[in-house]
């Protein structure tokens, strides 16, 4: 655990390229320089989460898209016995983890490739309000006070959602992505749900219709049912 950092995935793969082996997390009570999704950046002020694993699977790129999944779902299972009423908690796919709509903790994946394309390292970085919904431009943040929740201190979070990740990586090893896709989709918002996917300079209106055998979004629209790889999700209004 460190004291403040400037970011705990930065760490980790300063480390991943000197060699050290999977297994490693790394926990700040500050981070400095934290990240977030599409180049953000991600404020870390002290009793919130700032955790990154370093995990090195076997396997391609193609395979490091289902982890951002699997990690929501042992984020939620880590926060939903803290809450009053658990189904105020869903995922929205693929990296955000709500609280009645406002985004409580979010997940980035960082990456490095071997010489034939497999994984050669994979850091998970984990951010999440645990104490404090920092005043984000443009985002609607929500923390565990917001809740009545006495939030526990992140060292203690930390361990615990760090068991939830070890239980739900022995479940993909055991029984295969189907299982992962199946948990996140019984956490997440319902089939129906109205939502806008933004990429490039494009925005797709449409249901949440689920997701495909791989973990891509699918969204049922006018003109017919199409599969996102990538884009942001945004609610769409009601």
């Amino acid at each position: 655990m460190h004291e403040a950092i400037g970011s705990t995935s930065d760490h980790c793969a300063t480390l991943a390229a000197a060699g050290e082996p999977g297994g490693l997390a790394v926990l700040a009570l500050r981070q400095t320089k934290g990240r977030g999704s599409r180049g953000r950046g991600w404020q870390s002020p002290i009793g919130n989460l700032s955790l990154s694993v370093l995990l090195r699977p076997s396997g391609s790129l193609s395979d490091a898209a289902g982890w951002p999944l699997l990690t929501g779902i042992a984020v939620a299972d880590a926060v939903r016995p803290l809450l009053p009423d658990p189904t105020a908690l869903v995922l929205k796919w693929p990296n955000d983890v709500l609280l009645r709509g406002r985004k409580l903790a979010g997940i980035l994946i960082d990456t490095a490739l071997d010489n034939a394309g497999g994984l050669r390292w994979l850091i998970i970085g984990i951010g999440a309000n645990l104490a404090v919904a920092p005043d984000v431009p443009g985002r609607v943040t929500a923390c565990l006070p917001d809740e009545g929740v006495i939030p526990p201190p992140p060292e203690e979070f930390a361990r615990n959602l760090l068991g939830h990740l070890a239980r739900w990586h022995s479940v993909l090893q055991l029984e295969g992505f189907a299982a992962i896709r199946a948990a996140w989709l019984a956490r997440a918002h319902p089939v129906g749900t109205a939502l806008t996917v933004a990429f490039a300079d494009q925005r797709v209106e449409g249901t949440f219709e689920g997701l495909s055998p791989e973990g891509h979004l699918v969204l049922r629209t006018m003109a017919g049912v199409r599969t996102f790889s990538t884009g942001e999700v945004l609610f769409s209004p009601s």
